[in-house]
């Protein structure tokens, strides 16, 4: 961890400007070195490539989340100095993640800064990582919750990566319209992790009404970004060299289940938060020997019309089940 955390300092912070960039390092290779990994997932208004070294809107999320993550884990161990640099570093990544990534006009974070420290304006999923990891103000988190589900983003199977009013928008474009499950697991967390029940509620039943009407019920890599139309019973449209089986989407349902059955653990505390949401479309969900600290814990859900009922089938001695949300982030 002191490794990784010493190349964020030194080796991340390519212009000293206290975020993590990518920049050039060879003539060759991948242009867009975020997780929109392709060459037109970055683009100025005017349809131009954004200048690097860039600083992308999630990775500052990631960072922070890092820091402040780590912060507790040092506390908890009884090392408080390290915990409390840790701490201070996260609080003004923080504050300046503020400063610098809001766009007052757009009520929205921005996608990235470039090399000038110019904004890049598109309205884009990636501020919703910034809700998983935390680093968003409480009252502009709720500003990107309602905004990443408007209809120009949320397709009514998932959140798109790119909004349908933008001038790159395509439905049908690998980065710039279409949904990732993996990506909007990640902004389902963050939406409870805000206290946003309801509207994580909507991601996650989106993602799994698109998952059993794909082939072999398997969530793909990702999907196109058209408007949900059930009138002829038909599903999302594929996108059609999605891998499928893939790694991040099958790893979304189990990130999508967790964030479903409200499964928050806090092991050096000795206590578990559970609180499933209403899922329109489960019956029952068990869940056997899910390791918490040393021990393990068994508990069994099921749903009334969608509502849902817990029954807890075993747990540790010594550790709570609190049935009922961790405190909102801060």
């Amino acid at each position: 961890m002191s490794a990784a955390l010493d190349w964020i300092d030194k080796y991340g912070d390519l212009d000293h400007d206290g975020f993590v960039e990518y920049g050039d390092h060879a003539p060759r290779g991948i242009r867009n070195q975020g997780w929109k990994d392709s060459h037109d997932s970055l683009l100025m208004p005017g349809g131009k490539p954004a200048e690097r070294p860039i600083a992308l809107v999630e990775v500052q999320g990631y960072v922070y989340h890092a820091k402040a993550g780590l912060a507790r884990i040092l506390d908890r161990l009884g090392e408080t100095g390290a915990a409390q640099q840790l701490a201070i570093e996260a609080g003004d990544l923080r504050r300046r993640f503020e400063q610098h990534f809001w766009q007052d006009d757009h009520q929205f974070y921005a996608q990235a800064l470039d090399g000038a420290k110019e904004l890049v304006p598109s309205i884009t999923s990636n501020p919703g990582h910034c809700l998983f990891s935390r680093i968003c103000d409480s009252e502009r988190a709720d500003i990107v919750t309602d905004r990443l589900l408007a209809p120009d983003m949320f397709s009514g199977w998932g959140i798109r990566t790119l909004s349908a009013s933008s001038p790159h928008y395509n439905p049908m474009s690998y980065h710039n319209g279409t949904i990732w499950p993996h990506d909007n697991s990640l902004i389902a967390a963050g939406l409870r992790r805000y206290g946003h029940t309801e509207a994580a509620q909507q991601v996650v039943t989106g993602i799994l009404e698109a998952g059993i009407r794909m082939p072999s019920f398997r969530l793909p890599e990702l999907f196109c970004g058209f408007g949900r139309d059930t009138r002829f019973g038909t599903g999302p449209a594929e996108y059609l060299v999605s891998c499928n089986p893939q790694a991040w989407g099958a790893g979304a349902a189990f990130h999508l289940l967790q964030t479903a059955l409200g499964v928050f653990p806090d092991a050096t505390a000795d206590r578990v938060f559970l609180s499933p949401m209403p899922i329109p479309l489960a019956r029952s969900v068990e869940v056997r020997g899910m390791r918490v600290g040393t021990g393990h814990l068994s508990f069994r859900v099921t749903y009334d019309g969608g509502r849902p009922e817990v029954d807890i089938v075993d747990a540790p001695d010594g550790m709570a089940v609190i049935l009922d949300d961790p405190p909102a982030a801060d």
